[in-house]
């Protein structure tokens, strides 16, 4: 299934719904529960129901990545023509093991079709040609996105490009700071608000290397510091932060890039690999 050109309205507004402000939110809500009210109401009829200024509803268009009113009716229209679906999934003490699993897998399905969803096929792809330009790639992460900057690097060695990863954040930084022009820099951060990750962003910037962000579909500090921005989309349950779920969804975007420059890169990719078989192979008994 190819990638959507459109973000999904109502995906959006909801993943990024924490990071609105308390008037953001009221209009928020209103275009969640109203969708079909919203295409064919004018936006004073809107502004008139929440009690707001017309230029209050149009600034929350632009703030979600619309031109204005017009804008969002015409992708909400669009996306009507499937149904919109609930993103929580529900666990009840009264579920018992295989129901709560089945529920834990169905929600980490939709976190990956909502992901692909939002994907924009114009960052994703100078993505995928900053990695083919780069001479070294270097993967930063803090807490539980350092495991998937330590995946990320693990996945990126095989096919024979010059990745590095460290966990220690004095290391991150002091490594950024020697990049230069022909590095890339990948940095994840679900919240995209980390203070270690937004200096090392900064640093490497400074430095002149390239930056991508794999982080949470919201506007965040890091999304706006960086070169491309890859959006993940993820819903907080009771029983599972957006953090933990989002996880899922930024290991199939590095798999996503990873398929995409090994494609690109076949016959050192071949090479690399038999020399890492042949070195794997000393390790066996």
């Amino acid at each position: 299934m190819p990638f959507n050109e459109t973000h999904p309205t109502v995906t959006r507004i909801t993943s990024s719904f924490s990071s609105f402000s308390s008037k953001e939110q009221i209009i928020a809500k209103y275009i969640i529960d109203n969708p079909k009210k919203i295409i064919h109401s004018t936006i004073s009829l809107v502004a008139d129901d929440l009690g707001v200024a017309e230029a209050t509803v149009f600034r929350f268009c632009k703030r979600i990545g619309y031109k204005g009113y017009q804008d969002l009716k015409i992708a909400l229209a669009s996306e009507l023509v499937q149904p919109i679906k609930d993103i929580h999934e529900t666990i009840s003490e009264d579920d018992d093991e295989d129901v709560i699993a089945e529920k834990v897998f169905k929600s980490n399905i939709r976190t990956l079709e909502e992901t692909m969803n939002i994907i924009e096929k114009p960052a994703f792809k100078k993505a995928v040609e900053a990695f083919l330009q780069a001479d070294r790639v270097e993967f930063y992460g803090a807490g539980g996105s350092a495991m998937i900057a330590h995946d990320a690097q693990h996945k990126f060695l095989r096919n024979g490009m010059k990745t590095f990863f460290y966990s220690d954040s004095h290391l991150q930084i002091m490594s950024a700071s020697q990049l230069t022009s022909k590095d890339l820099v990948v940095l994840f951060s679900h919240s995209g608000a980390t203070k270690d990750i937004l200096e090392i962003a900064e640093v490497a910037k400074e430095a002149g290397a390239k930056t991508i962000a794999i982080t949470n579909l919201a506007k965040s500090p890091l999304s706006q510091l960086v070169d491309i921005a890859l959006y993940t989309v993820s819903a907080e349950t009771e029983h599972r932060s957006e953090a933990l779920a989002s996880r899922i969804a930024q290991l199939s975007i590095v798999d996503a890039l990873f398929v995409n420059i090994s494609l690109k890169r076949q016959d050192i990719v071949k090479d690399s690999l038999q020399k890492m078989r042949n070195a794997i192979s000393m390790k066996r008994l």
